[in-house]
């Protein structure tokens, strides 16, 4: 029997059921002093460390992002696409040699000659690549359990459970941000941010969004900080003047600043007092960095990626010693217009990314700065006239100093869109739509482990990683995946 709600059972569920008691009056000392004990016991960073979260919304399509280069499988590709005679373009498929450029070399090959390269648009990423500061986790999703094709189909729900809501924009969204579908208040990233306030000066800079409110970055404790790409947001009446007059201005500023024997208005108050130390905190620290490094002009990611950078080279200035980034790009929905418009991103993601890790080693932190990738969903291998639709599995992209890279992680999925009892008919559930042999909570476990994450706390940040590895009987679904140092 399958535990699908293990987020009741965890020290952290303990911890937060005891904070609530404490707020109803009857168990406050024992509440805080549980609470300080615990993420006091999660870990003590003397270095320094980040993770960096770049989502794809709207579902990237995984077969023209990562794309099978070998000729058996590259021929097959072309054939479920719409390809042209002669492995040229045609349908939804990228000509062979439209890919050489960007073929990926790995240090060890891949079983039955597989080989993999790149889209074209993703020079920047290719080369990272092959100089080994990069990794491709192959065919990842979300599961709740390890499935196969058959279980997958089985109506025994409760032996064989799927992600809720498979194939939903939102939910998957959530699912993979958070474990749990769009309603869910805490996320993975927030869940390593409560285990690392204990390390930061000021905790409230341990989880930072630069683009806007996502369910990934919010923990029990941690609070997720946004910021824009021009820097801290600022209160428009106490950073500026208010009718053209200062005195307004500081009337102002101290009206929504001083105390309150009001409970809820003196809420307000702290919350405010907050964020206007904060902005002069990351404004101050933001000041100090200068990167020479150059990132593409035009480009939404780019630009958040570079605050992100800044906000890192100010790490000291902020007190930080663990921190949690998240950025994204959307624009990924490509029922339509796949061949089109789908270049435009991967560069937008490539030039990114790279200009990212070129600023990370100017910093002098390359092997302490971790990014990967992430989205809803892959996509299906077929094609529905102009575009690809929702799939399930994808294949991810990790970067860093710290990366075991110029390799393969995980399964290379057959090239096949075919429903037969055929063990390379096993692995997609229909269309070509993937049916994930590594699971999120597998890849961010990784992640998690090289952050600092200690073994025993892994439960409560990630409640369906329990159902994989030598522990739970299954070996094939190693909790740790071996791509990073």
């Amino acid at each position: 029997m399958h535990l699908l709600t293990p987020e009741l059972h965890s020290r952290r569920a303990f911890l937060r059921r005891s904070a609530q008691l404490g707020m109803a009056g009857t168990a406050l000392p024992l509440a805080l002093n549980l609470a300080a004990m615990g993420e006091a016991a999660a870990f003590t960073a003397t270095d320094y460390k980040a993770l960096v979260c770049v989502f794809l919304y709207g579902g990237n399509d995984y077969a023209n992002t990562v794309v099978t280069y070998d000729d058996a499988s590259y021929n097959r590709y072309s054939a479920i696409r719409g390809g042209g005679a002669g492995q040229t373009a045609g349908g939804i498929a990228l000509a062979k040699a439209a890919l050489t450029p960007t073929l990926l070399n790995p240090t060890q090959a891949l079983p039955d000659n597989r080989q993999y390269a790149l889209h074209p648009a993703m020079g920047g990423l290719a080369q990272l690549f092959n100089g080994g500061k990069a990794a491709v986790q192959l065919n990842v999703g979300p599961l709740v359990v390890p499935l196969t094709r058959a279980q997958y189909s089985s109506a025994d729900r409760k032996a064989y459970p799927v992600p809720p809501k498979l194939f939903s924009h939102n939910d998957q969204q959530s699912v993979w941000q958070s474990s749990s579908p769009e309603g869910s208040t805490v996320g993975w990233g927030g869940n390593l941010g409560d285990l690392a306030l204990s390390s930061n000066g000021n905790s409230l800079f341990t989880c930072i969004s630069v683009t806007g409110n996502a369910v990934y970055l919010s923990g029990d404790a941690a609070l997720q900080y946004q910021v824009s790409t021009g820097g801290a947001i600022a209160i428009n009446g106490v950073k500026n003047n208010v009718y053209g007059q200062s005195a307004v201005r500081s009337a102002l500023t101290t009206l929504i600043q001083q105390p309150s024997n009001h409970t809820l208005e003196d809420e307000y108050t702290r919350v405010t007092r907050r964020a206007i130390a904060a902005e002069s905190s990351v404004t101050s620290g933001l000041a100090g960095v200068s990167l020479a490094t150059a990132f593409p002009a035009g480009n939404p990611l780019a630009d958040q990626l570079k605050m992100v950078a800044r906000l890192i080279g100010a790490r000291q200035a902020l007190g930080a010693k663990r921190q949690v980034f998240m950025v994204s790009l959307g624009g990924f929905d490509l029922h339509d217009n796949l061949i089109a418009q789908q270049p435009v991103l991967m560069q937008r993601l490539s030039e990114a990314m790279t200009a990212f890790y070129n600023a990370t080693v100017e910093l002098g932190l390359a092997d302490k700065v971790t990014a990967f990738t992430a989205s809803d969903f892959g996509r299906t291998l077929t094609s529905n006239g102009d575009g690809s639709d929702h799939g399930w599995g994808g294949h991810h992209l990790v970067v860093g100093g710290a990366v075991k890279g110029q390799a393969f992680y995980g399964t290379a999925p057959p090239v096949s869109v075919a429903n037969t009892a055929a063990p390379e008919d096993q692995w997609h559930v229909g269309q070509g739509r993937l049916l994930p042999t590594t699971s999120v909570d597998q890849y961010a476990a990784t992640l998690a482990r090289w952050f600092g994450v200690g073994p025993g706390e892994m439960a409560g940040i990630l409640p369906n990683l329990g159902h994989f590895g030598a522990a739970a009987g299954r070996p094939d679904y190693p909790v740790d995946l071996g791509f990073m140092g």
